[in-house]
C-alpha cells in the first residue's frame, strides 16, 4: 500500500529532495538494522532539526503514516527498520555541552556514545552507559534502548542516571523538563495528559501485587516492555513521562536532547581471570563479588572460551581447561593505585575459598588486561565467522535472578543441546545474571523457523515462568520479544503498557508492532536473508559497527549497505531477476565511491573489509589491462607525463589565476568528466638528484620515495616550498644517517595505482620489482628502509614482505630510528594531525599523535574524521567524496596553522578543505628538532 499522496507533497515541500530517499536502491539499503529482521520503507527522510520531525510527525498524524526513527542503526531486535516512513538522524544533531566540569553532560541524540565519553575524558568523567557498541551507537539509540554493558549494571544505565529530556510527542508538541517555559506551556496545553499519567502512577503505587512485581522487574536488568518502574518511582507526571521515554524504543517519542549525570571515569584498572572447574562453583562466587569493588564481572562458558582457543594471541592454556570449566573476568577501578590494591586483596580473600582450576592474577599491565579482555570480546565474532553462509548469528538477552544463575546457565546449555544449536556460546554479565547466547540460525527453509519458534517458546517459559526472569536485558524488546512482553509481565501490567501506548500515541503512528503487538506471529515474520554474495563478505552480520569510519556515510553507502545490496544483486540473479537497473545505480553508489581503505575491517567485528569486494569488483569491469600493463612497463615515461601535467596546470594558474582556473575547472570537471584543480594541487616536483653511495661511519638508510613524492612538489601557495623529497633527506643526514635511493628509482611503483583501479595482476608485477629493488640497494636487508608515505608501506606490507628487509613508514622509523638522536623544542603554535587510514592499519596511529605532541604544545585532532575520503587520486576524480569525507575539518582547526600527515595525496585534499597547509610530518619533527651532541 502506498503513502497517501497528500503526506508526500507536504513533505516534498518541506524536507529538500538530496534528503528524501525512495528508489529502490536507497530504500533496499535502509531497510536493515543489527537485527535479523528486514523491513523494506516505502521513504526514508533523513532530518536536520527538530522542527522538521514535529512537522513530519504532525503530516504523519494527519494521514495516519506510521514512522519510525533511526539513529545508527545497530539495535539487535528489530526497532530499527519500517515498512512506511523511516525518520534517519543526518548530521546536525551532533551537538554536546558539558557542565559543572564534567559532573552532567547534555547531548543531541546524533552523538556517538565514545564520543561523548571523549568530551568528558578530560574531567575523568563519563555516561553511565556503556554497551559493547558504543563506538557506533549514538545517544538517542542508547536512550531509547536504555542500554547498558558490561560495567553500568542497574545503576548507571540511561534510567538511573536522566538528569534531563527534551522530547517531541506524537502531535509534534516539544516539551523540555529543563527548560521552565517550556514546562509552563506544556502543563498549559497538555494538563490532561500529564494528569492521567499522575493518575496512573497513584493507581499503580496503590496496586501493592503489581508495585511488587514491578519492583522486582527491576531489581533485575531489565528492558522488556515499557518502563513501568517510572510510575513507582515518580510521582511528578513529567518526571514519569521522561522516565517513560527512556526504553521506549521510539514508540512514545522522540527525544532530541537528554541530559545525563556523569559517573566517575576512574583511571587505574586491574583485571583477573580466574577458571572455576564447575558452572555451579562460578557462579557461587558472584554474589559474594557483586558485595565487592568491582566494576565489571564477566562469565564465560566452556563454549565461549573454546570457540576462541585458536584465535591468534590467544593463551596457550585455554585450550587445556576442562569440560565443565567456566570463567570469571573480573575488573577493578580505582581513583588511585593504592586504593586499587586495597580493592584487588579484599576481592581476592572473598572468593578465596573456592577451588580454582586456572587463575590469571590481577594485573594492571595493559597487554595482560587486554589479552583477558580480547578473550571476552571476541567470542561473539568467532560464532559469526564459522557460521554456514545464509545463516545468521543471532544474540539473545535474559537475566535470571543472581541467587539462581548457576540453575539458570545450565539449564540454558540443556536448551540449547535439546534444540541442536551445537556452535551455541553462552556469556555475561554475571552481576546482573544477565546473560547472552549467540547462536547460528538460517531462516531460509520453514523447518529451520520452526524450530527455532520450539526453542523461543522453552526460552520464554524458562527465564519469563520458571525463573521470573527478564527476556530482554539490555537489548531492547523490539519486534523480538514483542509476543512474549505479556507472558513476561501478566495481564495486568501488560494492559498498563497498552495503557500507556495509547495515551501517548493515540493514532498508533509511532514505531507500530514493536515492544507492543497484537500479532502473536510478529517475532518470525520480515526475517531477513543473508544469502551468499562474495567469499569476502559473505560473514559480515550487517551490525553496522563499520559505518562511523566509512568517508562515504551520508553522501552514499556505507559498508554494511555495500554489501546488503550486493547480496541482493546476487540473490536476484541466481533468481533471475534483472537487475540492470539496481546494477547501474550500485556503480555510482557502492563502487566508484568508496575509498576502499579497509578502515571498515578495524571496527568489523569478524574482520570484513569491504573495500576488498569494491576492488574485486572494479577489476571484474576493468576493461584496459593492456594499458595497465603498459604503464605499468613505462612507469619512469608516466612520473615524466603526470610532471608535464603538474606544469601545465601551473601554467594554466599564471595564466588565468587561482581563482578562475579553479571556477573553469569547476566546469571541466562536471561536464566532461576531466580531474578537478584547485589551489592545493601540487606544482611539479624535480627529479631525484641522487649522490652515489660513500664509505664512511654514518650509518645508512635506503630512502624509498613514493611516486607521488617524486612527481608532486609544494603547491604555489604553500608556506613551505622544500619538496618532502628535500625535507626528508635533510632530516635524515640532520640525525647523522647516510641517505641512498634504489637504482632506476624513476621506474619503480609499489603497485597501489593499478590495485585501486582493479589491475591486480600489473599491481603485484610492480610490488615485486620494488622489492627486487629494495633489496639490492639495501644490501641484503642489513640496512633500513624509509618509505616517505605510509600507503605505499602498507601495500608493501601486505600479503608479507620478504623478511630480509626492514620497512619503515614515517612514523615508525621517526619513533624507532631519530628520536634519540634528536632534541626536540615544541613549539608554541597549535597543530593539527590528519591520521591516515593506513597509518592506522600500521598500528601506528598513537605513534603519530606522541610525535606531533613532542613537537608542539597544542595538538588537534578532529573528531569524526577517520579517512579524508582522498583514497589516492579519487579526490581529483570523485571530489564529492573527498568534500564530504572533510566537511567538517575546517571548524575543526581554525586554531591551527598548519596541519601534519603522512600521506601527500590526503595533504592535497586535507589542505584544499581546511584552508590550511597540511605537511609531512617530517617538516614539523625537522622545524623543532636539532641534532643532539
Amino acid at each position: 500500500m502506498s503513502l497517501p499522496a497528500a503526506f508526500l507533497n507536504a513533505v516534498a515541500r518541506l524536507i529538500p529532495k538530496e534528503r528524501r530517499f525512495d528508489d529502490p536502491l536507497s530504500t533496499l539499503a535502509f531497510g536493515t538494522d543489527a537485527s535479523f529482521y528486514r523491513l523494506i520503507p516505502k521513504l526514508v527522510i533523513r532530518v536536520e532539526s527538530e522542527q522538521e520531525v514535529v512537522e513530519l510527525l504532525k503530516l504523519a498524524g494527519a494521514e495516519r503514516v506510521p514512522v519510525t526513527f533511526r539513529a545508527a542503526g545497530t539495535s539487535l531486535s528489530g526497532q530499527a527498520i519500517s515498512d512506511s516512513v523511516l525518520i534517519v538522524l543526518g548530521e546536525h544533531w551532533n551537538g554536546r555541552e558539558v557542565r559543572d566540569n564534567g559532573a552532567q553532560i547534555r547531548l543531541q541524540p546524533g552523538v556517538i556514545g565514545a564520543n561523548a565519553n571523549a568530551a568528558l575524558a578530560p574531567f575523568l568523567r563519563k555516561i553511565g552507559p556503556d554497551p559493547a557498541s558504543i563506538n557506533a551507537a549514538k545517544i538517542g539509540g542508547i536512550v531509547a534502548n536504555n542500554s547498558s554493558g558490561m560495567c553500568c549494571g542497574t545503576a548507571q544505565n540511561t534510567y538511573q542516571t536522566l538528569a534531563g529530556l527534551r522530547l517531541v510527542l506524537a502531535d509534534g508538541t516539544v516539551v523540555d523538563s529543563e527548560d521552565a517555559a517550556s514546562v509552563a506551556a506544556f502543563r498549559a496545553s497538555h494538563g490532561e495528559l500529564l494528569e492521567r499519567l499522575a493518575e496512573l502512577g497513584r493507581q499503580t503505587r496503590a496496586n501493592s501485587a503489581l508495585a511488587t512485581k514491578i519492583r522486582h522487574k527491576y531489581r533485575l536488568k531489565n528492558t522488556t516492555g515499557f518502563s513501568l518502574n517510572a510510575l513507582i518511582d515518580y510521582d511528578e507526571p513529567l518526571e514519569i513521562l521522561n522516565h517513560l521515554m527512556v526504553g521506549s524504543e521510539g514508540t512514545l517519542g522522540f527525544i532530541s536532547a537528554v541530559t545525563y549525570d556523569t559517573v566517575p571515569d576512574h583511571p587505574h584498572k586491574a583485571s583477573a581471570l580466574i577458571v572455576f572447574p564447575t558452572v555451579e562453583t562460578c557462579c557461587q562466587a558472584v554474589p559474594l563479588l557483586k558485595l565487592q569493588p568491582v566494576s565489571a564481572v564477566e562469565l564465560l562458558d566452556r563454549r565461549s572460551m573454546r570457540s576462541v582457543e585458536n584465535m591468534p594471541g590467544m593463551p596457550a592454556w585455554v585450550k587445556s581447561l576442562s569440560a565443565t570449566a567456566c570463567a570469571l573476568l573480573i575488573e577493578s577501578r580505582a581513583a588511585s593505585q593504592s586504593l586499587l590494591h586495597e580493592q584487588l586483596a579484599q576481592i581476592m580473600a572473598s572468593i578465596a575459598h573456592f577451588p580454582v582450576e586456572k587463575q590469571v592474577d590481577f594485573s594492571e599491565d595493559p597487554a595482560v588486561y587486554n589479552q583477558l579482555w580480547k578473550i571476552r570480546k571476541d567470542t561473539f565474532p568467532a560464532v559469526g565467522a564459522v557460521r554456514q553462509t545464509g545463516t545468521t548469528v543471532i544474540i539473545e538477552d535474559v537475566t535470571f535472578p543472581v541467587e539462581r544463575l548457576a540453575e539458570g546457565v545450565n539449564r540454558l546449555i540443556a536448551l540449547l543441546e535439546k534444540h541442536h544449536y551445537d556452535e551455541a556460546i553462552l556469556f555475561g554479565h554475571a552481576l546482573e545474571g544477565n546473560l547472552h547466547f549467540v547462536f547460528t540460525q538460517g531462516f531460509d527453509d520453514p523447518a529451520q523457523v520452526a524450530r527455532y519458534e520450539a526453542f523461543m517458546q522453552d526460552v520464554t517459559q524458562l527465564v519469563a515462568v520458571e525463573f521470573g526472569g527478564a527476556l530482554k536485558a539490555e537489548h531492547g524488546t523490539g519486534r523480538n520479544m514483542a509476543p512474549f512482553v505479556e507472558l513476561e509481565w501478566g495481564s495486568e501490567a501488560y494492559q498498563l503498557m497498552w495503557t500507556l501506548k495509547r495515551l501517548l500515541d493515540p493514532q498508533g503512528i509511532l514505531n507500530p508492532d514493536v515492544i507492543l503487538s497484537d500479532d502473536p506471529q510478529i517475532h518470525l515474520k520480515h526475517l531477513k536473508p543473508l544469502p551468499a554474495a562474495d567469499a569476502i563478505v559473505d560473514k559480515c552480520i550487517e551490525c553496522g559497527f563499520c559505518e562511523p569510519v566509512c568517508p562515504s556515510n551520508g553522501l552514499t553507502l556505507t559498508p554494511r549497505q555495500r554489501i546488503v545490496i550486493w547480496r541482493d544483486i546476487q540473490a536476484r540473479k541466481r533468481a533471475g531477476i534483472d537487475t540492470t537497473e539496481l546494477e547501474r545505480a550500485y556503480q555510482h553508489q557502492g563502487l566508484d565511491t568508496c575509498a576502499a581503505t579497509g578502515l571498515c575491517a578495524q571496527r568489523c567485528p569478524v574482520g570484513i573489509n569491504t573495500g576488498n569486494l569494491v576492488r574485486q569488483l572494479r577489476a571484474g569491469n576493468a576493461r584496459h589491462p593492456g594499458t595497465a600493463s603498459w604503464l605499468a612497463g613505462h612507469f619512469a615515461t608516466v612520473l615524466q607525463g603526470t610532471r608535464l601535467s603538474l606544469r601545465l596546470a601551473d601554467g594554466a594558474r599564471r595564466l588565468l589565476g587561482a581563482p578562475r582556473l579553479a571556477k573553469v575547472a569547476r566546469t571541466l570537471h562536471e561536464s566532461a568528466g576531466l580531474p578537478l584543480w584547485t589551489p592545493a594541487m601540487p606544482q611539479a616536483a624535480q627529479p631525484v638528484r641522487i649522490n652515489p653511495a660513500v664509505s664512511d661511519a654514518r650509518p645508512r638508510v635506503v630512502y624509498l620515495a613514493a611516486c607521488v613524492s617524486r612527481a608532486m612538489g609544494p603547491a604555489f601557495a604553500d608556506a613551505e616550498q622544500m619538496p618532502l623529497l628535500d625535507k626528508t633527506r635533510q632530516l635524515l643526514e640532520k640525525a647523522g644517517f647516510q641517505v641512498v635511493f634504489p637504482d632506476e628509482q624513476d621506474s619503480l611503483c609499489c603497485g597501489q595505482p593499478f590495485a585501486s583501479k582493479g589491475y591486480p595482476e600489473q599491481a603485484e608485477r610492480k610490488k615485486q620489482e620494488l622489492i627486487d629493488a629494495l633489496l639490492k640497494a639495501s644490501r641484503g636487508g642489513l640496512d633500513p628502509i624509509y618509505c616517505d608515505t605510509s600507503p605505499c608501506t602498507l601495500r608493501l606490507l601486505q600479503d608479507g614482505l620478504d623478511p630480509r628487509l626492514q620497512l619503515h613508514d614515517p612514523v615508525k622509523f621517526i619513533r624507532e630510528q631519530l628520536i634519540d638522536r634528536l632534541e626536540f623544542t615544541p613549539q608554541e603554535q597549535p597543530v593539527a594531525v590528519h591520521v591516515t587510514c593506513s597509518t592506522q592499519h600500521l598500528g601506528e596511529a598513537q605513534g603519530l599523535i606522541d610525535i606531533a605532541k613532542r613537537c608542539a604544545k597544542k595538538v588537534v585532532i578532529p573528531e569524526g574524521i577517520h579517512c579524508c575520503g582522498f583514497a589516492g587520486d579519487k579526490g581529483f576524480t570523485t571530489p564529492e567524496l573527498n568534500a564530504h569525507a572533510l566537511r567538517s575539518l575546517k571548524d575543526a582547526v581554525q586554531i591551527c596553522d598548519e596541519g601534519i600527515s603522512t600521506s601527500r595525496t590526503c595533504e592535497i585534499g586535507l589542505s584544499h578543505h581546511a584552508g590550511i597547509d597540511y605537511h609531512g610530518l617530517v617538516y614539523l619533527v625537522d622545524r623543532v628538532t636539532r641534532r643532539k651532541a
